[in-house]
């Protein structure tokens, strides 16, 4: 599986293995780390991602999860991996050692939150996940999840427009958040000194952060990036990655392989 079928990609593998103490690897979390299921507080790590990210994160220096989560949920459920830094709410928030820094909230957030239920009153299937510092709507229990977005994306748009938010889509999901924040920002945040960057993702919202690694490979730094597939997955990301592997047990898989690789 650890075969990147691109040259830049074989280029960024091979920088790894020669200098595992300065590389990043960084990982999404939903749909890369964790199954994607129909209520996001149902998700959990894959079995054995936790034990693969932590005898990784023994190998190289330093492992990171990127997530629009907030990052102490997904600090908790992985549990103490070593040196391990969880950027969660796509950069605002940052967990590493025990220790939580977030960037205050945007004063257009709390209006967006005590507006958005009418917005969405008369929608069947659609919910809300409250992030703190992000407001998600899930289409993934609709009759027709795509035609209930492209429905829904016009008011939305509209209520980011007047709360300074930007409106992102992701896999069945429109999501209201502060603007400026993405992956690849944050992905760019722990790159300082990086000989080699890894990052995998899933969805939408990971093509910031494999623009970044694009960046960085313009700078000389080595950089592989791998889709963690699905029929859902976006055909950009698929195809732009220099590895494809199937989900979440691909994904752990891959680092398991990296990790054996490494000695």
């Amino acid at each position: 599986m650890l075969r990147p079928q691109t040259p830049l990609g074989r280029d960024g593998l091979r920088a790894l293995l020669v200098d595992p103490g300065h590389a990043l690897v960084a990982l999404d979390y939903d749909g890369t780390l964790a199954p994607i299921v129909d209520r996001p507080q149902d998700a959990v790590p894959h079995p054995s991602a936790v034990e693969a990210v932590t005898d990784l994160a023994r190998k190289v220096g330093r492992v990171a999860v990127i997530t629009g989560r907030p990052a102490p949920v997904v600090a908790e459920v992985l549990g103490a991996v070593p040196g391990l830094v969880v950027l969660g709410q796509y950069g605002v928030q940052r967990w590493q050692d025990g220790e939580l820094r977030e960037e205050p909230p945007l004063p257009g957030l709390a209006d967006a939150r005590a507006r958005l239920p009418d917005l969405l009153d008369d929608e069947v299937g659609v919910t809300i996940e409250d992030k703190g510092r992000s407001l998600v709507v899930h289409a993934r229990q609709a009759l027709d999840p795509a035609r209930t977005l492209s429905r829904l994306h016009p008011r939305l748009a509209a209520l980011a427009a007047a709360g300074g938010l930007e409106l992102h889509s992701g896999r069945m999901v429109l999501e209201l958040r502060p603007p400026g924040h993405d992956k690849g920002r944050a992905l760019r945040s722990l790159a300082e000194g990086a000989a080699a960057v890894l990052f995998a993702g899933d969805d939408l919202g990971d093509l910031a952060a494999f623009d970044e690694v694009d960046h960085l490979r313009d700078l000389g730094i080595g950089g592989l990036l791998v889709c963690s597939d699905s029929e859902e997955a976006p055909e950009e990301l698929r195809t732009r990655a220099d590895l494809v592997v199937p989900g979440p047990s691909g994904v752990v898989h891959l680092l398991a392989e990296l990790t054996a690789e490494l000695g």
